[in-house]
C-alpha cells in the first residue's frame, strides 16, 4: 500500500474515532455513518493538495500497471510479433533491431511520424521493421491494407506502402487504386488477390495481436519489450532502439 493510501487509512480512521467511538465489533449506524462522510467531505475540501496527490498516485500505478502487463503480453507474442512471416518488413531483413508498427493508412499520426521513420532506416543500417496492417478507421481503411497485401504478392508492399504514406487529404477506394498503380501494382492482379483467405488471415491475426497488447490506436510501436502508443518523435525512438541494443 502507498504512502498516500496509508495516510488516508489513517485518516478515516481518526474520523471514525472522532465522529463516534464504538466497539470494533459494532457496525456504525446510520446517523454515525453520516457523521463520518461529513467528516471526510470536509476534509477533501479543506485539503485538496491531499486528494490530487492520492489521484496522481493512482493514476502512475494504473500506468505502470499498464506497461507491465504491455511487457508480459510482448515477451508471450514475441514469435507473432517479430517472425511472422506473412508481415511485410522494411529496412534490414538482418536487423538487430526490430520495430513492429501497427498503423493505419488514413491515421494522420501514423503519417506524422513516417519521415521519422524513413529517416531511421536510412541512417541506421542496422533496423529491421516489421508492419503490421491495423485498419481501424473505416472500410476505405480495410481496402488499403487488403490492397497493402496484394501488392506484396507483386513483391510491391513497400513502393506501395511508401505511396500511401505520402497521400495527402482523404483516402478512398479510388485514391488507393490511383496510389497502388503510381507504386507499380498491377492493379487489376491485387483486386483479384485482396479478399484472399491468406490476406484475412493476417488481418485477423493482426487484430488479435492488438487485443492481447491492449492496443486501441495508430500508431503503436514496439521495440524490444517496450510498448510505445503514439505518433513517437525520433529521439524517442532512437532511445528505445539504444535500450533494445543494451546486453540483457
Amino acid at each position: 500500500m502507498n504512502a498516500c493510501f496509508v495516510r488516508l487509512a489513517v485518516v478515516l480512521m481518526l474520523m471514525v474515532g472522532i465522529a463516534a467511538p464504538v466497539k470494533a465489533a459494532e457496525p456504525l449506524t446510520t446517523e454515525q455513518k453520516h457523521a463520518v462522510e461529513q467528516v471526510i467531505r470536509d476534509y477533501l475540501m479543506n485539503h485538496p493538495d491531499f486528494l490530487i496527490q492520492v489521484l496522481r498516485e493512482a493514476q502512475a500505478k494504473a500506468k505502470q500497471d499498464k506497461e507491465d502487463s504491455a511487457r508480459q503480453a510482448i515477451v508471450e507474442k514475441r514469435n507473432e510479433l517479430v517472425a511472422d512471416k506473412s508481415s511485410p518488413v522494411g529496412g534490414n531483413p538482418d536487423g538487430d533491431v526490430t520495430i513492429v508498427e501497427f498503423f493505419d493508412y488514413r491515421c494522420p499520426y501514423c503519417k506524422q511520424v513516417e519521415p521519422s521513420l524513413e529517416a531511421l532506416l536510412k541512417d541506421d543500417p542496422k533496423i529491421r521493421i516489421v508492419y503490421k496492417e491495423f485498419p481501424i478507421l473505416g472500410p476505405a481503411s480495410l481496402y488499403a491494407s487488403r490492397m497493402a497485401l496484394a501488392a506484396g504478392k507483386q513483391g510491391k508492399y513497400n513502393a506501395f506502402h511508401t505511396a500511401m504514406m505520402a497521400v495527402k487529404g482523404q483516402i478512398t477506394e479510388e485514391t488507393v487504386r490511383e496510389t497502388a498503380a503510381t507504386a507499380g501494382v498491377d492493379v487489376a492482379k491485387a483486386q483479384a488477390d485482396m479478399n484472399a483467405p491468406d490476406v484475412e488471415a493476417v488481418l485477423r491475426r493482426n487484430y488479435k495481436l492488438a487485443e492481447a497488447l491492449d492496443i486501441q490506436g495508430t500508431p503503436a510501436f514496439i521495440i524490444g519489450d517496450v510498448l510505445t502508443p503514439g505518433a513517437a518523435d525520433i529521439e524517442s525512438l532512437k532511445k528505445m532502439i539504444a535500450s533494445a541494443r543494451k546486453p540483457g
